[in-house]
């Protein structure tokens, strides 16, 4: 059984910082991709940022920029630095993560940026 333990999340203003982390425990032989998406009521998740097990990042176009995705691969996690936040990223953010030949994912941390 593999767990994601999601922490991070919570209410900044415009313009303010907010670190997410992603923690996976349990039976893992190698995480391949590791991943940040999110979504907002009534719309599909989003990939924000990805990470491969070689360090390739990806970013969506919206937080190119802004937003700095990292993986420690001895202790399994993932982060998602996210700096110069706007309303418009307000969301559930939710990571996932490649490994035992298949994707498991966190329960979202909620992330609520005022304007």
């Amino acid at each position: 059984q593999v767990q994601l333990v999601e922490s991070g999340g919570g209410l900044v203003q415009a313009g303010g910082s907010l670190r997410l982390s992603c923690a996976a425990s349990g039976m893992i032989a190698r995480i391949s991709a590791m991943g940040w998406y999110r979504q907002v009521p009534g719309k599909q998740r989003e990939l924000v940022a990805a990470i491969d097990s070689g360090g390739t990042t990806n970013y969506v176009d919206s937080v190119k920029g802004r937003f700095t995705i990292a993986r420690d691969n001895a202790k399994n996690t993932v982060s998602l630095q996210m700096n110069s936040l706007k309303a418009e990223d307000t969301a559930v953010y939710y990571c996932r993560i490649s490994a035992n030949f298949r994707d498991y994912w966190g329960q979202g941390t909620q992330v609520t940026v005022s304007s």
